[in-house]
């Protein structure tokens, strides 16, 4: 497709969730750049929301992405034309394949939310479909595009403090997001999403595997396990409670439902994590509801999750550089990630917001505070979709610096980490890769 210079790129969000919501923010903030033309998710309030921001054509809103495939293929039987440039993927994690697989085929740019997918044959079948089809694809590794790690990649790639030895990288979590996301809510299960150290943290592999790049993964070794959230952990005073609204203790637990949805939402505070669990804008009533019957406010110790709470992955690359990499969810820095990089003749120190870069040689330390635009992850958010959607205008995959083959080489990593923890043994991540493809591309 060619663009006229002033033409906006124009999208379909499949999956009007927060991640969807976010990345469709660029679009009302720079209307020149991009549009929504088209969206598809099966909650009427939150398509109804989206109609308003974004000034939706109705017949261009549909509750499901296989109503939007469909009416996609008769536009392009009649017109020669899709419905729009590119989709934006943010449907749950193990939907991203069937969605990729489909629209790919129609020819269309695809930035797809993290992880890329939950099993390795999905995995697999987008590295080919998105070859096959030729098109630009992003996906949500987000930390590459903030500001404050394209600073630290700048400094790395200048080469001033010599060659990179080993990296120490903190993820975290934080005690009630993680209570949220990976106990109560989407991603507490593995059957029904993946493992943790993929849904969490595949894009700090990524920014990992990037700052040590061209090196590549060698041996990977990982630890870790589901250790409070657990029925055992529960306080004897709680006694049968099964939900926080009739716990005895709630007010003593840091993992109150009432503290973490009900009590902000009282104080006028509508944003996350509150608006995830309701189609439309939080109110006292549908939250009160919510936790009253929905899963998140069911305690935490009578859940039904079984993702770690806690990693390490331990990852030694071509090079011989290595990596210690540790993801936790008892934290009160939350997502607030803390990273050392040891140079040979340096070293960089940082916390998402600030860094200090010390050369050895001069003994001159400095510190760097990147300017962020206030959006997530330090800006990458916004940093994502603006260079996805570039990409797609000059129809260069190269601005996003990385493709689907890189991406899908990051993912082998958290796979084989995990496979590493589950059977106890340290992964040569060649020997990996070798038979994961010779299992599944038969």
């Amino acid at each position: 497709m060619t663009f006229l210079p002033n033409d906006p790129t124009t999208l379909a969000v499949i999956g009007c969730g927060q991640r969807g919501t976010t990345y469709a923010e660029y679009a009302l903030d720079y209307p020149q750049k991009c549009k929504v033309v088209a969206i598809a998710d099966p909650r009427p309030k939150t398509r109804d929301l989206f109609v308003r921001n974004h000034t939706l054509d109705r017949t261009l809103v549909f509750s499901t992405w296989e109503e939007l495939l469909k009416a996609s293929a008769e536009t392009i039987k009649i017109t020669g034309k899709r419905l729009a440039d590119a989709v934006i993927v943010t449907v749950q994690d193990h939907m991203h394949c069937e969605v990729v697989l489909a629209f790919a085929a129609q020819g269309y740019h695809i930035l797809c939310e993290k992880p890329m997918a939950t099993s390795l044959q999905d995995c697999l079948d987008m590295e080919k479909a998105v070859k096959n089809a030729g098109i630009i694809f992003g996906i949500g590794h987000v930390l590459r595009y903030s500001s404050y790690n394209m600073a630290v990649t700048k400094v790395i790639r200048s080469g001033q403090l010599g060659n990179l030895i080993n990296a120490v990288h903190i993820v975290p979590v934080g005690y009630f997001p993680f209570a949220h996301s990976f106990v109560r809510g989407n991603w507490k299960k593995e059957s029904e999403s993946c493992f943790s150290l993929m849904t969490k943290c595949c894009h700090d592999i990524d920014i990992l595997c990037h700052w040590l790049s061209p090196a590549t993964p060698a041996r990977v070794s990982s630890f870790g396990s589901l250790q409070h959230f657990r029925e055992e952990q529960k306080p004897p005073a709680a006694g049968a409670a099964t939900r926080c609204l009739e716990c005895p203790v709630e007010q003593d637990c840091p993992y109150s439902a009432k503290k973490i949805y009900l009590e902000p939402v009282s104080r006028g505070n509508i944003g996350r994590p509150a608006s995830n669990l309701v189609d439309g804008i939080p109110d006292i009533e549908n939250i009160t509801d919510a936790l009253q019957n929905g899963p998140y406010g069911r305690c935490v110790y009578e859940s039904d999750n079984d993702v770690c709470d806690h990693q390490v992955v331990n990852i030694e690359y071509s090079t011989g550089a290595t990596v210690s990499f540790t993801m936790v969810a008892y934290s009160s820095m939350i997502w607030d990630r803390q990273t050392r990089l040891h140079f040979t003749h340096g070293e960089i120190v940082g916390d998402m917001s600030n860094f200090t870069v010390t050369d050895f040689r001069t003994g001159c330390t400095t510190t760097h505070s990147p300017k962020t635009d206030g959006s997530h992850h330090g800006g990458g958010d916004l940093g994502l979709i603006r260079t996805f959607v570039e990409a797609v205008r000059t129809s260069n995959q190269g601005l996003l610096d990385t493709d689907v083959s890189e991406v899908l080489k990051g993912h082998l990593t958290v796979f084989a980490a995990e496979t590493s923890r589950r059977e106890g043994r340290v992964v040569d991540c060649a020997m990996f890769e070798e038979a994961v493809r010779a299992k599944l591309e038969m």
